[in-house]
């Protein structure tokens, strides 16, 4: 298997699951911009009263800054849905039963053993699978992995990084963009 296809098996298990994490994100953003939508009205007809006392350009000027403060509100608790959204696909990769991960590691290691022969591999010291059962040369823990692997050739010359964080950034930056367009659309 190409680690390409590998990259895209993990990049697609991380796409479902942000899939699913951005329908409860979509329903929380509808319940913000309800609450927006309410506070921004609250504010339009607290300005309406006071702008009858005004002239026309602070009525609008005002307007305008109400206007300005919501979406800045909202986009910042969009940007902060995103974020948790990340935290939460990487945390529950992260969290994956021993079975599934053991099978995802080898997967990498497959892929992996096409360019570089038997790796060497760096994995969390939280995960205890052996060289034998990974398929490896040897098995080194790093405190710095929460999930995935690094993979070494034997003189050290080739690494291939397939951590966990690693594969969903590069997946999260692709993707981005439409994430994007869908909370500020």
């Amino acid at each position: 298997m190409a680690l390409e296809n590998v990259e895209a098996e993990i990049g697609r298990a991380a796409e479902e699951k942000v899939k699913a994490i951005m329908a409860e994100a979509n329903a929380e953003i509808q319940r913000i911009d309800a609450e927006a939508d309410a506070e921004i009205a609250a504010i339009r007809e607290k300005e309406s009263k006071r702008e009858a006392d005004t002239i026309g350009r602070l009525r609008r000027q005002e307007a305008s800054s109400a206007e300005l403060e919501s979406k800045k509100v909202i986009l910042a608790k969009k940007n902060e849905i995103l974020a948790k959204t990340f935290e939460a696909t990487l945390a529950d990769l992260v969290a994956a039963p021993k079975a599934d991960k053991l099978e995802q590691y080898k997967m990498m290691v497959a892929a992996a053993t096409k360019a570089i022969g038997k790796p060497k591999a760096y994995m969390s010291d939280k995960d205890g699978f052996t060289a034998a059962q990974l398929g490896v040369s040897k098995v080194e823990k790093d405190a710095g992995i929460a999930g995935g692997l690094i993979l070494e050739s034997e003189d050290g010359a080739l690494r291939v990084d397939m951590q966990y964080e690693t594969i969903l950034r590069q997946v999260w930056d692709r993707e981005l963009k439409g994430l994007s367009d869908i909370l500020l659309g």
